[in-house]
């Protein structure tokens, strides 16, 4: 299985990732493995300061800059920014996140709770994109970084393989996939410990690029995004993700934002715990595709747009 991640390095990340984001919360939920037909392990990446599993790729990226780095940029809709500015603080280096016009006020609060410098652009993620490349170019010793580019965020995310698989080994984990690197890093630590484990991604009818790019083999860009879930609302996938993601991914499997509704009530019912749509990707394609036998997914992304919360 030829990939550029390495099983060392994420069983190395476990010792650089801030001990707030490691060991989170993991267990199978009577009611909710009622409700879905079948014992469901979850694994609830909200229960951090950052509230998405972000932070374990991120602190892995910024310990690994070389010395000189003078700044951290990049775009992000909201919880990989956090996950920079996060890391960033605690190295002392200062943190510009670019993000769209119109951006999730939560979002943008926490980012700026945590220092980041925010840049707000008209367009798209991928406008984002350009503009956090752009500045990085001409601001000296600055670093633009990438999430679903750079090898170390997703071997930071693989840790969350590791630590699913100490609990039993699931049948098939269901995962959600924005720019890729949580699924990535905890495919390439899940294939290797156990590789009869089938790996299964989420995307959204609404923002389908990176399925069409799995199948077609190469990136495919998207029409405009039209879906609540900000967190996997990608329109022009990240080429070494797409790459990456063709060796270690066995199916992907798309749902609507009426799935991620319902899902999210479930959640709230079941667990209480409040996720955003993204974060509850992965138990609406258990309850729509009726995925595995024994299936694990993870919980991640517990900042929602005002409003989107489910009624209590």
């Amino acid at each position: 299985m030829p990939t550029d991640l390495s099983l060392e390095r994420i069983a190395r990340a476990a010792a650089v990732i801030d001990d707030c984001f490691r060991d989170t919360p993991q267990y199978t939920d009577p009611l909710l493995s009622a409700a879905l037909g079948r014992p469901v392990l979850v694994k609830v990446e909200t229960a951090n300061p950052l509230r998405s599993f972000k932070g374990r790729g991120a602190a892995f990226l910024v310990h690994e800059l070389p010395a000189g780095t003078t700044a951290v940029v990049c775009a992000s809709s909201g919880n990989f920014g956090q996950g920079v500015a996060h890391a960033g603080r605690r190295r002392g280096l200062p943190v510009h996140v670019f993000t769209t016009a119109g951006a999730n006020p939560v979002k943008l609060a926490r980012l700026a709770a945590l220092d980041a410098t925010i840049t707000q652009v008209d367009g798209d993620g991928h406008a984002a994109k350009e503009a956090a490349r752009e500045h990085a170019r001409e601001t000296p010793g600055a670093v633009f970084v990438e999430d679903g580019r750079e090898p170390a965020i997703a071997e930071g995310a693989g840790t969350i393989g590791v630590e699913l698989l100490r609990t039993g080994t699931p049948d098939t984990v269901v995962l959600p996939v924005g720019d890729g690197s949580l699924i990535a890093g905890v495919a390439r630590w899940v294939k290797h410990a156990a590789p009869s484990t089938r790996i299964v991604g989420v995307g959204v009818t609404g923002a389908p690029a990176l399925a069409d790019s799995l199948r077609a083999g190469r990136v495919v860009p998207g029409g405009p995004v039209d879906t609540i879930a900000e967190g996997i609302a990608i329109r022009v996938p990240v080429a070494e993700s797409v790459e990456r993601l063709r060796g270690l991914v066995d199916e992907m499997v798309l749902v609507d934002d009426t799935d991620l509704l319902a899902a999210m009530r479930l959640i709230a019912d079941t667990l209480g715990i409040l996720v955003e749509p993204a974060g509850a990707a992965g138990i609406a394609a258990i309850a729509r595709h009726g995925l595995g036998e024994r299936p694990a997914t993870v919980l991640t992304g517990a900042n929602p747009r005002p409003g989107l919360l489910p009624a209590v």
